[in-house]
């Protein structure tokens, strides 16, 4: 079944090169080349899935990837030329499901969209949560890399739990602790950067550059919606 893409992007080059790509794979890619425009289509029309530009020429990306997940649970994959780390991480704050640096190749870029679509179908049961290759068992109280289980506390587990449940969101030291009301919080008295740091060496492909679990300045964590 062909499936509904919405690109808003205002390189018409680019735009038409990626609907051209994607089409190969059976995606009908709608174009927008400004932001107003992609905010009524999103609107009027069902999309599968949306590829959003940072930069446009009337409204910000980020301000358009605000005002659809307001109302809409629709995945967006966000593609920027924007070299600040920041950039990706407020993307993903405010709702973007994975980010794309320019320049990218085709291939990655369908890769992270049928990744995101995977994900916005439910790839969960059972309270199954999967993250591409990372998957998280409630049930179990277990974490997989692989089908490889990590080596985590229980009370590693659930603080990975909260922040998987909140994905995308920026989530406090306080309201990670508020969160873990019911936990012997003794566990955490070396402080939640120090068991972020153990999680990370379990989960993340390289610890010092993670894309799972991300530290914002000043403000806390935020556990990426989609990361392989």
């Amino acid at each position: 079944m062909t499936q509904q893409i919405l690109l808003i992007e205002d390189d018409q080059r680019l735009a038409e090169m990626v609907r051209d790509y994607l089409g190969e794979s059976d995606f009908d890619v709608t174009i927008a080349a400004t932001g107003s425009v992609g905010l009524t289509l999103q609107k009027q029309r069902s999309f599968d899935a949306v590829l959003l530009d940072i930069m446009l020429p009337d409204i910000d990306g980020l301000e358009v990837c605000r005002t659809m997940r307001a109302t809409d649970t629709v995945p967006i994959l966000m593609l920027t030329a924007k070299g600040e780390p920041m950039d990706r991480i407020v993307g993903l704050e405010i709702g973007a499901d994975d980010y794309l640096p320019k320049p990218f190749e085709p291939r990655e870029l369908l890769a992270r969209l049928r990744a995101i679509l995977r994900r916005g179908k439910g790839e969960s049961g059972s309270g199954m949560m999967r993250f591409g290759s990372l998957e998280i068992d409630p049930q179990a109280m277990e974490a997989r890399i692989g089908g490889k289980v990590c080596a985590l506390t229980s009370h590693q587990f659930k603080l990975l739990e909260i922040m998987a449940c909140s994905a995308g969101r920026v989530l406090s030291r306080d309201h990670i602790m508020n969160a873990l009301k019911g936990e012997d919080l003794g566990a955490f008295d070396r402080s939640i950067d120090v068991h972020i740091s153990r999680i990370r060496a379990e989960i993340e492909e390289d610890p010092n550059k993670p894309r799972r679990l991300i530290t914002v300045r000043g403000a806390g964590y935020v556990f990426a919606r989609s990361q392989d």
